[in-house]
């Protein structure tokens, strides 16, 4: 039986990728970036670390090659979805749940850290790993899937 997969979320870095990422995400098998990159560097440096895949943010710029609207793939038998929350206008765990069909559905834009099971489901936002705003401290999140089972974790990063 294989061991478990373990994949690094991250959402709003705003242009700031703290270093501590480096150790956080250290031994993922891919790195899911769920929107408000800002900078071709943030997705330069991700790669140094693991296989990173983007989507757009609200303040990313239009025509990016590297981002896409939406993610959706299929890890250990697990299912995720991977956008960025502002097509939802205030998303939450129950409409980002009821929106996308999804074992898994990661977002960002709320800079607010969630991990909440509906249903079967389970909804992640990893926090924003970015510029601090709103009091709320830098955090991603690591996915592990283990036999065909989703689990996450919040994590703060160091500032």
């Amino acid at each position: 039986m294989a061991g478990p997969i373990r994949i690094g979320l991250i959402s709003d870095t705003h242009g700031q990728l703290r270093a501590d990422v480096h150790r956080v995400f250290t031994g993922v098998s891919m790195i899911l970036h769920a929107g408000d990159v800002c900078g071709d560097e943030i997705l330069d440096e991700l790669q140094l670390i693991a296989p990173t895949w983007a989507v757009y943010g609200n303040c990313d710029l239009p025509g990016d090659p590297r981002l896409t609207e939406r993610l959706d793939v299929e890890v250990g038998g697990v299912r995720i979805h991977v956008s960025h929350g502002h097509e939802l206008g205030r998303p939450g765990a129950a409409k980002v749940a009821a929106a996308y069909d999804a074992d898994v559905c990661v977002y960002g834009h709320t800079h607010r850290q969630l991990i909440e099971r509906v249903g079967e489901r389970l909804v992640v936002n990893p926090g924003a790993a970015g510029p601090r705003r709103f009091d709320l401290v830098p955090s991603v999140a690591i996915l592990t899937i283990r036999d065909g089972r989703a689990e996450a974790e919040l994590i703060t990063l160091v500032e």
